[in-house]
């Protein structure tokens, strides 16, 4: 039997010739692989703006990230609180997405407050940065407990082709943690490299599956940074076909319709990093205007996350949406560092009961 059994197979590929090493990894030739890619391809929602409003999504919308809201504002104890803000404006770089009026209140209409206003459209690229871990698991909070200014994300898959949601796909999405480590990694690059535990580390990374309205919804919380890279999280929709659905809460597959990369104000950043455990992060830090990836989007997109504050204090945590267009017909193979093999269990067997930490999760096969 081998339930409940961590194996660590490390395989290191003699053929990979590409440095994975996070700090040392290419940023540069990473966003040229991007623009290049942008150059050649639709980069806004504009065209779709009219009919998904006249078929009811937006509305839709403005209803669904209230009720988000108001429920985590209930369950935080802040019923009686503002809302903040609204916006004004101007360049991505320099154009604030929080709602940006203090006057702001519970009776504020929801276009004011929720409506998307961003013409953002994530394109798949060539790379999907370095440290992907396949195989996690399909779950709302991907936090596992660990600290940090609690994020709500409310996300939109659009097929661009088509002006329509795109049902039934997971997303998966990572990011770092407060102090700019990844987990499930093991790497000089990535910090805490001597903690040889972190290879089974699943925190803030996860998959949730698109519903009628092309919507997911995940707990996290605002991602820390790294030398090279501002606060960002990685997103990629996995190819229907492609993805198998197993028995241990997983999935396997490694096709994808579209890799992305979300960002957020600099002044919510800057905000942040003044909060524990963030202070406690020794790495550079990037700013977006530094960020080289970001620079690429930004010259004819908004790929800036909406948010609100759900209190008066951004410790009270924060509702980030975003909608996000994809060739739902497109695909290509992307590069995992890893993936957590399901090594007791496969998909005629019978799987052990896992806990939304990951505590019984399986053995990790290094594949870099």
């Amino acid at each position: 039997m081998f339930l409940n059994v961590r194996i660590i197979l490390v395989l290191f590929l003699a053929y990979l010739n590409i440095s994975w090493a996070h700090p040392g990894h290419d940023h540069q030739v990473e966003a040229a692989e991007r623009s290049e890619y942008l150059k050649h391809n639709t980069r806004s929602l504009s065209h779709c703006t009219a009919r998904l409003r006249s078929r009811g999504h937006e509305a839709a919308n403005l209803k669904r990230r209230q009720h988000l809201a108001h429920e985590l504002r209930r369950t935080r104890g802040l019923d009686d609180h503002p809302f903040l803000k609204a916006r004004d404006l101007n360049s991505v770089l320099s154009q604030s997405h929080r709602s940006n009026d203090t006057s702001i209140a519970l009776d504020t209409p929801l276009q004011t407050i929720f409506s998307d206003n961003s013409s953002c459209i994530l394109q798949p690229e060539v790379t999907e940065g370095p440290y992907y871990v396949s195989g996690e698991l399909i779950r709302k909070n991907i936090t596992n407990g660990e600290e940090g200014v609690p994020l709500a994300l409310d996300m939109q898959i659009i097929d661009v082709t088509t002006c329509e949601p795109v049902d039934g796909v997971y997303v998966d999405i990572w990011h770092c943690n407060a102090t700019g480590v990844y987990g499930g990694v093991i790497a000089a690059g990535n910090g805490a490299s001597s903690d040889t535990n972190n290879v089974n580390n699943t925190a803030f990374r996860g998959l949730q599956k698109t519903d009628g309205l092309g919507v997911v919804q995940f707990d996290t919380i605002f991602p820390g940074h790294y030398a090279g890279r501002a606060n960002h999280i990685h997103l990629l929709t996995l190819v229907e076909d492609a993805t198998r659905l197993l028995n241990n809460n997983t999935v396997s597959g490694l096709t994808a319709s579209h890799s992305g990369q979300m960002f957020f104000d600099q002044s919510l950043q800057a905000e942040v990093e003044t909060i524990q455990p963030y202070t406690a992060n020794t790495q550079d830090l990037t700013t977006n205007a530094q960020d080289a990836i970001l620079a690429t989007e930004a010259n004819s997109s908004d790929p800036m996350m909406e948010y609100v504050y759900l209190g008066e204090r951004v410790t009270d945590g924060i509702l980030g949406w975003i909608r996000i267009g994809i060739n739902a017909s497109e695909s290509h193979q992307v590069r995992a560092w890893g993936q957590y093999s399901p090594f007791d269990t496969d998909t005629q067997g019978v799987a052990p009961a896992v806990s939304s930490s990951g505590a019984t999760r399986r053995g990790v096969l290094a594949i870099r």
